[in-house]
């Protein structure tokens, strides 16, 4: 484990996966169809996780394809302007688009209508991650929306490939969206492979259970992927906290609970938090529980990207919150 923390630690991070354009509803509470005013911010997974580790004080390139039209250059604008590095996106002409993801900041019916006809992300190639400076990053990560289809899955399984030779971590978000895929068999398959290329694991119960074929044998896929030597999993169970794997322990934590105004962006924020509190030296078991506190932060404001907090925001967040459940 001690080669994936010191990965961490190195606070340079290479990010594969999606951005998108985000519109919410206006004001809190609005429900879409009666909305008259949306907000737009960035979006899309792995941009909102970027966005939340530069935030918190790490580096963070994001590696993807996207569109000549005005959306994609919004959203290398707001990339841009969470101070995201954006030398490794490659624009696509054609008749290729940007995700985008209409919601609410409202708990009652949640609505989250999302775009992806003709994904411009899924065109990243493997020419795209062999352009990639690896040497200049500590670690890499990939959400698992990319392994959906080709040629974003195998440019993905490629990187993942240089990263090892180049004696980096990979870090795995599942992130499974059952509308990005071809099959629920071919996406187990392949976020199974996935999973195994890597050395910190990240997903809810939901999603290891889908792996693993039903949801009552998720944390035994959890505990299996945990086995390998240096290798982290961390097993996330909504309300009820996550449990963290690695060296032979399972490690409980709790969440912080907060009045949330949407279910979108936890598990992004999430991530920022964890990853970024490991580089900033704090224990496996105490970053898990500040990655739990990003995620309380991010449901309980609108948007995505623009309420992930920073490290004042966060350290504030947990200075009023003492303790998470148990």
């Amino acid at each position: 484990m001690s080669a994936l923390i010191d990965g961490i630690k190195g606070n340079r991070f290479a990010v594969f996966g999606r951005a998108g354009m985000d519109l919410f509803a206006n004001p809190i509470g609005v429900k879409s169809e009666d909305a008259d005013t949306f907000h737009a911010d960035l979006g899309g997974s792995s941009a909102n996780i970027c966005a939340g580790l530069v935030k918190l004080g790490s580096q963070a390139s994001l590696v993807t394809s996207v569109s000549d039209d005005a959306i994609a250059r919004f959203c290398l604008k707001r990339l841009q302007h969470y101070g995201v590095d954006t030398s490794y996106i490659r624009v696509v002409g054609g008749e290729y688009r940007m995700s985008m993801a209409i919601y609410e900041s409202t708990t009652d019916d949640f609505q989250n209508v999302i775009y992806r006809n003709g994904a411009v992300d899924f065109q990243v190639t493997e020419e795209d991650v062999n352009k990639v400076d690896y040497s200049a990053f500590s670690a890499v990560l990939s959400a698992g929306t990319v392994f959906a289809s080709e040629p974003s899955r195998s440019a993905t399984f490629r990187a993942f490939d240089n990263a090892r030779k180049a004696g980096l971590p990979v870090i795995f978000d599942i992130d499974y969206r059952p509308y990005s895929w071809p099959s629920p068999e071919v996406a187990a398959d392949v976020l199974s492979r996935a999973g195994e290329a890597s050395d910190l694991i990240v997903g809810n119960d939901e999603e290891f259970g889908f792996m693993a074929g039903s949801i009552d044998k998720g944390f035994a896929k959890a505990r299996e992927l945990a086995e390998e030597p240096g290798r982290v999993v961390i097993y996330k169970m909504g309300e009820k906290g996550a449990v963290t794997l690695a060296d032979g322990q399972e490690i409980p934590t709790g969440i912080y609970p907060v009045d949330a105004i949407k279910p979108v962006g936890a598990g992004d924020s999430f991530m920022a938090g964890l990853l970024a509190s490991i580089a900033a030296g704090h224990s496996l078991k105490d970053a898990v529980m500040r990655g739990s506190a990003c995620a309380s932060i991010v449901v309980s404001q609108p948007g995505c990207a623009p309420a992930m907090p920073t490290t004042p925001e966060l350290d504030t967040f947990l200075a009023a919150h003492p303790g998470p459940t148990t």
